[in-house]
């Protein structure tokens, strides 16, 4: 049984490590389409963790001499995916960084429960050095979850539905919630 949950093991981190390459390469296309100062300064600043976060799960692998060979996360690919089409639904601008940041959590919430996974099967082997290294990530990933809550909630959603450089939509839905009340 041993060797299944290693095989596990395994396969977990090669996943890991081909959703980190994806994320990372999201973020590098969501940084040029964020209008909000903070936005594009924590999502600037993420990039650069996630690039530390990839390293992490290579020494990892290289010190269990695994390779990382093709395997591509599908999970990842699925939000990336959404993520990228819903930025192209929309102009720059507060709802524009609000759709970015919808998308940023999601691919955020993923590699959380990823990274917990990762330590719990780690654990389970006695594998230390790697149960070290993915908590520093996780935990990492977790802050950059709050730090997005945080640029919403105190940068983008006044923005947002005040329709400053939302476009007419978010105006007209302002207004319409007026009359309503």
């Amino acid at each position: 049984m041993e060797q299944e949950v290693r095989e596990l093991m395994v396969e977990q981190l090669k996943d890991t490590f081909s959703a980190e390459k994806q994320a990372l390469r999201c973020m590098q296309k969501a940084v040029r389409k964020a209008s909000t100062p903070a936005l594009r300064d924590g999502i600037q600043m993420h990039i650069e963790q996630t690039q530390v976060q990839i390293e992490r799960v290579e020494q990892i692998m290289e010190s269990l001499k695994i390779r990382p060979g093709r395997k591509v996360c599908e999970a990842m690919r699925g939000l990336v995916e959404e993520a990228q089409h819903e930025i192209e639904e929309h102009e720059k601008g507060p709802v524009l960084d609000l759709v970015i940041v919808a998308g940023m959590q999601r691919i955020e919430h993923y590699e959380i429960a990823a990274y917990g996974t990762n330590i719990a099967i780690a654990r389970a082997l006695g594998e230390q050095e790697a149960v070290g290294l993915l908590s520093e990530t996780l935990e990492e990933e977790k802050q950059t979850d709050l730090k997005l809550t945080e640029v919403t909630e105190q940068h983008i959603m006044a923005a947002a539905l005040e329709g400053e450089g939302g476009g007419e939509k978010a105006s007209s839905g302002l207004q319409n919630r007026s009359k309503a009340s």
